[in-house]
């Protein structure tokens, strides 16, 4: 499997609708397509007039297998890059 960095900007309007996707994903990856996509973190950003998206990192087959699965949750996909190489400079902070 490949790395990918998922955007998903303006993704949903509320951390419970956030919420309520992440459920739906976890279920779809771990019970649907195991082999073919690993939901590995995501960093949840807030834009303007308070809607909320995501920085996701997954690992997946390609793609398409990436974007299958946004499509099975219903969430959006706004943009796939593979990730060449990981820079680690320090660990991730903790959320305070």
């Amino acid at each position: 499997m490949k790395t990918y960095v998922i955007t998903r900007p303006n993704g949903w309007s509320s951390t419970q609708e956030l919420e309520i996707a992440a459920g739906i994903s976890t279920r779809v990856g771990n019970e649907e397509m195991p082999d073919k996509v690993r939901w590995i973190r995501s960093y949840v950003t807030r834009h303007e007039g308070g809607r909320i998206g995501t920085v996701c990192v997954y690992q997946a087959t390609n793609p398409e297998a990436v974007r299958e699965h946004a499509r099975r949750v219903g969430m959006p996909a706004d943009s796939i890059t593979e990730i060449a190489d990981t820079v680690i400079v320090r660990p991730d902070p903790s959320s305070a």
